[in-house]
Parts: C-alpha cells; sequence; structure tokens
C-alpha cells in the first residue's frame, strides 16, 4: 500500500493506497497506428506526463457539469448489462494475446503546485517462444517518494482495478445502476454506476462509474475508486481515478490512459496531493512461428 515511510512512522503511522498498472509490451505484430486511433480522449503523445483535465473528458461521478441525459436505451437495460458483460470476458481474454508496454508515472505534489516525490517504472509485458506469459522492468530510477510509499500490493491493487473489465463472473459483486446516455468525444454511451454488494476479506473492487459504447457494448471509459476491507489499524486513503480506452483492432477497447490527480485525506487531518499517470502503448498480437524442414520419404517397415 501507499503509506507513510518507516522512518516517519514514529511521528505518524499511516498508508495511502494507490493503485498503479505496470505492463509491457514485447513481441510480434505491432498493430499500425492507425487501428488504435478510434477512441475517446486518445493520451496525450510522448511519455508519461502530469495529468491535465481535458475540456473533452466526460464528466466523472465526482465531477459537476455532466452531459448524461435521461434517453432511454435502445433495449432494456438488463439486457445490456448482460451483453456487455459477455463482451467484457471476451475483451478479457483476448487481451490476454497481446504484449504491450506500460509506463508509470506517481507523483507527490507540494504546496505550489510541483512535484516533490516521484516514482516512475516502466514495464513490458511478454511472452516466451513457447506462450509463456511474463513481465520485464525496462526503467525504473530511484523512487524518490518521502512522504508517502508505495509496495506490490498498491502496484497488483491497480493493474486489476483501474483498467477495470466487467465480467459475467464479476457481476454478481455489483450492483449496477443505469443513469442515462452520454457521449464521451465521438462514441454514445450508456452509463452505470457500479457499487460492491459486499467487501470480503483480501478482495479489491471497483466502486465508481462505467460508460458502455451504445455500439459494441463494451466499456470505453471508467471513473472511481478503489476499495475493499481495511484493518481497525491502518490509516489509508485512495485516489480516485479515470482509465480510458481506445479501439484497438477494431474489435475491443483496450486500456491506453489512467490517470489521478487528488488529494490523500488520512485520519488525524494530514492531507497528501498525488499525481498518476499510467500509459499503455504498444500493443502487439502475440504470434508463434513453426518452422517446418523439408519432407523426407519414410518406408514402411518390413514384416
Amino acid at each position: 500500500m501507499v503509506g507513510r515511510p518507516a522512518e516517519a512512522v514514529a511521528v505518524l503511522l499511516k498508508s495511502a493506497r494507490l493503485c498503479i498498472v505496470l505492463v509491457a509490451a514485447p513481441a510480434v505484430a505491432a498493430l499500425p497506428v492507425a487501428a488504435q486511433q478510434r477512441g475517446p480522449l486518445p493520451p496525450p503523445a510522448g511519455t508519461v506526463a502530469a495529468p491535465v483535465p481535458s475540456a473533452q473528458s466526460s464528466a466523472g461521478p465526482r465531477e459537476r457539469g455532466s452531459r448524461i441525459t435521461n434517453e432511454p436505451p435502445t433495449m432494456p437495460v438488463d439486457e445490456i448489462i448482460q451483453k456487455f458483460t459477455q463482451r467484457e470476458e471476451q475483451f478479457r481474454k483476448e487481451r490476454d494475446n497481446f504484449t504491450y508496454t506500460q509506463d508509470v508515472l506517481f507523483q507527490t505534489i507540494d504546496e505550489n503546485g510541483q512535484p516533490d516525490g516521484e516514482f516512475r517504472e516502466v514495464r513490458d509485458i511478454l511472452f516466451t517462444p513457447d506462450g509463456k506469459r511474463f513481465d520485464k522492468v525496462t526503467f525504473a530510477p530511484v523512487n524518490t517518494l518521502q512522504r508517502i510509499q508505495m509496495t506490490q500490493q498498491d502496484i497488483d491493487d491497480i493493474e486489476k482495478v483501474w483498467p477495470f473489465v466487467m465480467t459475467p463472473e464479476e457481476l454478481p459483486k455489483y450492483d449496477a445502476k443505469y443513469v442515462g446516455r452520454e457521449r464521451v468525444d465521438e462514441v454514445g454511451t450508456y452509463v452505470f454506476d457500479l457499487e460492491p454488494k459486499k467487501l470480503e476479506k483480501g478482495q479489491r473492487y471497483f466502486r465508481g462509474r462505467v460508460w458502455v459504447d451504445d455500439q459494441d457494448l463494451q466499456i470505453v471509459k471508467t471513473a472511481g475508486t478503489s476499495t475493499g476491507l481495511l484493518k481497525k489499524k491502518e490509516d489509508q486513503a485512495f485516489p480516485h481515478f479515470e482509465n480510458y480506452r481506445e479501439n484497438i483492432e477494431g474489435h475491443f477497447w483496450f486500456p491506453t490512459y489512467t490517470r489521478a490527480d487528488d488529494v490523500l485525506h488520512f485520519k488525524n487531518a494530514d492531507e497528501v496531493r498525488v499525481r498518476i499517470a499510467v500509459h499503455y502503448s504498444n500493443y502487439k498480437r502475440f504470434t508463434t512461428t513453426i518452422k517446418i524442414g523439408n519432407a523426407t520419404q519414410i518406408d514402411p517397415q518390413k514384416p
């Protein structure tokens, strides 16, 4: 979890939990840039930068001025939920066939709006020649965070919760409420609020809002927080985040950018502003090449 480093525990005992995803790109047929262009709010070009709210961005659960309308859906809400969760399951399986690069930047921000600590890591998600998946850290400068700290648990949380996938298996864990319709960039969407029905020990959940493409019936944006049961003595805080997807290969919407810019409030009244940006890039479909040598004649055995 993200929290106070051990050196500071003598004064304050707390942890600010943050979620971050790391991934990477290795191996095979790279997709043309044009194949990754349809989608709401394409991430900024270049390396990870401080996330800046865009005038085009759709209002999240905690934002005002939402453009959501009360226009009814074109099919029953239960049918939409059933179909989009099935599509999400297909997407989940499809993404397992891709390599990609994940670039994470996590910063604490001082009173003047300037970074005063930073964690940065770039990972490639790859396959061995025989098809086994693995990840490889390709860039990891010195961690300069001082007011809070990150652990592997935080990274795991972001990998599973921030790029949220609502499959039929996950659906029974949530209450899904239809909110209305909204355009996210050029995409028409159905908007749903999701709330976990019950928090189970050792499990992490998404709480917030999802935007579902009204044609592809797949999530194109999520906005909310990660949540779960906390130990009584834990003092944790969770940033509000937004995750954007883009259409890859014309079939599925892949996460390409996550951002968070939030103030974490602790029980002892301390506050820490954090700024997080995660880029997912270089999506490539993994394939294997089997070479077959020259055919040779094998005579049948003689009796």
